[in-house]
């Protein structure tokens, strides 16, 4: 798969980017080598290698999963203007 030049123009004009002539054809060079390098990857056979999350082995951090109130009832209200019990008070609106 390869860009064309119209293609590089049209999507700098989508992501609002100015680009000059020679800009154009600058980053149609580096799309299409990119590309190419893609296609490069598409014939390496990866039949039974497993999917990874990190380049190292890295064991995650776990917590307990417990349902909690998350005691923070009086904190999450404290900059509020009106409050009752730890709900939050608003004006009425009746139209």
């Amino acid at each position: 798969m390869s860009v064309d030049l119209a293609t590089v123009k049209r999507v700098a004009r989508l992501a609002r980017i100015a680009v000059t002539e020679d800009e154009a054809q600058n980053m149609l060079r580096q799309l299409n080598g990119i590309l190419g390098f893609v296609e490069q990857l598409s014939e390496v056979n990866v039949d039974g290698v497993e999917p990874m999350t990190s380049v190292t082995p890295v064991a995650m951090k776990k917590r307990a999963d417990e349902v909690t109130d998350g005691n923070k009832a009086d904190d999450i209200v404290a900059n509020a203007p009106a409050t009752d019990r730890n709900f939050f008070m608003v004006p009425k609106v009746v139209e």
